[in-house]
């Protein structure tokens, strides 16, 4: 292939490699350099459920559960629906339902299990989420003992097909309010489903289009006159046997999709449908028959979170599966460059590793870290969520916390996700492209990851929103000047930061101003001072310029939280930043082998860095670096590469994943084996003496003759004068 060709399939172009290493060993560890313990790794990565994550895997890896490119999506619809019942007949999909219907009341466990199930096929992964995580879990944990009784068993085992019937086509991530009314019939005893108009319709819905033979509608409910909010109903959708809609039910397809074409999404719309009082899954919101409401939860506002927040593990899945595919394909992409050679520059016969060019280091390797960050904040956003759901840690305070930790951490990693695959991708060259190495389809089916289960930029904002609320608690009996000093980075005395989503309080380390602080960034303290000064600094400036706020009549009010609007969510992403550097910070404590420590540690670093060279601007106009500090974060940055790079595949290989699981074709060693044929045939033809004369040895070689002759010419003139003088 011509240097042309290979840019055009976007390999690196031509340059020095970050790190010169002989060719016979690529990038091999000197003598005293540390080692990483892949298999003591791997274990921290599994987790606290390191069992299931690894029966997870293994039924993920058998063929008859992989994706089949190619399919039409009835096709694929039809295969995906078959798949379900293998996860039913493995146990696969039973970990958190309750004991007494043949469950294990193991929530983390259960999502943990989930989160692999990417690895197969994501429209499998979603189709188990629908019909386990979402329909079942909403008459789980909405429902009561009635309602567990009456309909679980069947969830469990299939039997009862179900959508989660929430998002509406007018009100997407609005569910407060979404238009769809339950209106109680007291005298009949029966709730009446209606949606009013079109934009009320319920869309998107996965298992709508064909299977679903029930579903959980989420509506208004109304009775007596009052709307009491939004509250869940199980309806039968189609006859069992016919499959076709019953009466007042109407629906269609959503067609073919970018992705995720597995499963079968569908609107679904109800006209005047009448549903027993008893199909009120009732554990926050009941109505009796005479049709007083009532409720465990006084407020209107806490009740709609309260049941909301029962469903928070759609948004843990997603985080824990994003994450997932970051792996598959950083082992994919950081393979395929340790093997791919291309372009010669500093050698006359053997072209360099991909994955020893600075730039592609770059490209990988800062994603990487990134991944590992990503990796450690989502098991401990898992350990919280079996916290709560287990009922160890189950206040008020601990299900916000939970909340609003998932709307933070599952934006970060879910573009994240779609991010590396596209980077991995065109790293990759042409290659990549190819199905048979699953970035271009892994990428397409995880696009609508960043916009359900909560759009990304919405998740953020209600993170902001918990962000100013902590704010105005620390700083409630504060006096105006210490709260200006604050704004403008002034303070150095105990400038106090509650994140919200750990329940604790984290000071910044003061040990002087922060421009002191920033001499230290390639350390621990000096990253965590930046990273939190800029959180810090950015909710105080907005919070201030919110300040009364709500004192304000409503449209002003909300006019001046608009335009506030992008500096909150920006701020609400640089504190998510920030939890995942933590949360890998607080890894490396536990890490016992010292190489890999030493490993792990320049890979934070690599992660750290990386975030202050990405907000360089913020930190430069707000005077937390100065230039010529600055100008050393990506000097920095580049030695971590060259010491990262001898450890790159260790670190792929820590995730675990065998080519059952990659199932890609230039993972498996076949690049090696051509790059090594080519390599001995030019060896041997080099050694026998028959390989043909490259012209531009010729010309050098012609060169170098002219350049002799003309110099004994030259020499000759000389002589010549000095005979004629003489």
């Amino acid at each position: 292939m011509t240097e042309l060709a290979d840019r055009a399939a976007g390999h690196t172009t031509s340059q020095a490699p970050a790190a010169r290493n002989s060719p016979a060993a690529p990038a091999a560890r000197t003598a005293g350099s540390p080692a990483v313990d892949v298999a003591a790794l791997g274990e921290q990565l599994l987790g606290k459920w390191a069992g299931i994550r690894r029966q997870a895997r293994e039924l993920a890896g058998r063929p008859e559960l992989h994706k089949t490119e190619g399919l039409t999506h009835t096709e694929h619809r039809q295969r995906v629906f078959g798949q379900l019942k293998i996860l039913v007949d493995n146990g696969a999909v039973h970990r958190a339902f309750p004991v007494a219907l043949g469950g294990e009341d193991e929530h983390g466990g259960n999502i943990a299990g989930f989160q692999e199930l990417v690895i197969a096929d994501p429209s499998l992964q979603i189709k188990a989420g629908v019909q386990w995580g979402l329909f079942g879990s909403a008459v789980m944990h909405l429902g009561t003992e009635e309602h567990h009784t009456k309909w679980l068993p069947g969830i469990m085992s299939l039997d009862i097909p179900g959508c989660f019937a929430m998002t509406e086509t007018g009100h997407g991530s609005d569910v407060a309010s979404i238009a769809t009314t339950a209106t109680y019939d007291a005298a009949a005893e029966e709730f009446v489903l209606h949606t009013p108009f079109r934009a009320a319709w319920k869309d998107y819905i996965g298992n709508a289009a064909n299977d679903g033979l029930a579903a959980v509608v989420f509506a208004q409910l109304i009775t007596n006159g009052v709307n009491h909010g939004v509250h869940a109903f199980y309806l039968d959708l189609r006859d069992p046997v016919t499959k076709e809609f019953l009466p007042g039910i109407g629906g269609e397809d959503d067609g073919i999709k970018g992705g995720l074409n597995g499963i079968d999404n569908g609107r679904l719309h109800f006209t005047q449908v009448r549903i027993p009082r008893t199909n009120l899954l009732n554990r926050y919101g009941n109505v009796d028959a005479d049709g007083t409401y009532s409720s465990p939860i006084a407020s209107p506002g806490r009740r709609f979170f309260t049941m909301l927040g029962t469903l928070v593990q759609g948004r843990v899945s997603l985080d824990g599966a994003a994450v997932t595919a970051s792996k598959l394909a950083l082992k994919t992409a950081i393979q395929y460059a340790s093997e791919r050679r291309q372009f010669n520059a500093s050698s006359s016969t053997d072209e360099e590793v991909l994955l020893d060019y600075q730039r592609h280091q770059r490209r990988l390797f800062t994603r990487l870290a990134t991944t590992y960050a990503a990796s450690f904040a989502s098991e401990q956003l898992l350990q919280k969520f079996d916290d709560v759901f287990s009922g160890r840690h189950d206040t008020d305070e601990d299900r916000q916390d939970l909340e609003t930790l998932a709307a933070a951490l599952k934006p970060l990693s879910t573009w994240h996700a779609l991010d590396t695959l596209q980077e991995c991708r065109e790293a990759c060259g042409g290659a990549g492209f190819l199905i048979e190495n699953r970035f271009a389809s892994l990428r397409a089916d995880l696009d609508v990851y960043a916009t359900f289960e909560g759009d990304n930029t919405v998740l953020l904002q209600l993170v902001a929103k918990r962000l100013l609320a902590d704010y105005a608690k620390e700083f409630r009996n504060v006096d105006f000047g210490v709260l200006a000093r604050y704004v403008v980075g002034q303070a150095t005395g105990a400038a106090i930061h509650r994140t919200g989503l750990r329940g604790v309080a984290q000071f910044m380390a003061d040990s002087g101003s922060v421009q002191k602080a920033a001499t230290a960034i390639k350390d621990e303290a000096g990253q965590r001072a930046l990273l939190t000064e800029r959180v810090q600094a950015m909710v105080a400036e907005v919070g201030s310029a919110l300040k009364g706020a709500n004192k304000l009549p409503q449209q002003q009010s909300a006019a001046l939280f608009n335009s506030h609007q992008n500096e909150l969510i920006d701020a609400a992403q640089a504190h998510a930043e920030l939890l995942q550097w933590e949360a890998f910070t607080e890894a490396l404590g536990k890490v016992e082998d010292a190489g890999t420590k030493a490993v792990l540690t320049w890979l934070r670093d690599l992660f750290g860095l990386s975030l202050i060279e990405k907000n360089l601007s913020w930190y430069l106009m707000n005077g937390r670096l100065s230039m010529q500090r600055a100008r050393t974060v990506g000097e920095y940055i580049n030695r971590l590469l060259v010491k990262i790079r001898p450890h790159a595949l260790d670190l792929v290989d820590a995730f675990g994943y065998g080519p059952e699981h990659l199932r890609a074709s230039i993972a498996g060693g076949a690049e090696k084996t051509r790059q090594d044929e080519a390599r001995e045939f030019f060896r041997q033809k080099r050694a026998s003496g028959q390989a043909p004369l490259d012209e531009k040895i010729l010309l050098a070689r012609a060169a170098r003759e002219g350049k002799a002759q003309s110099g004994k010419a030259q020499n000759g003139k000389s002589q010549k004068g000095k005979s004629q003088r003489g």
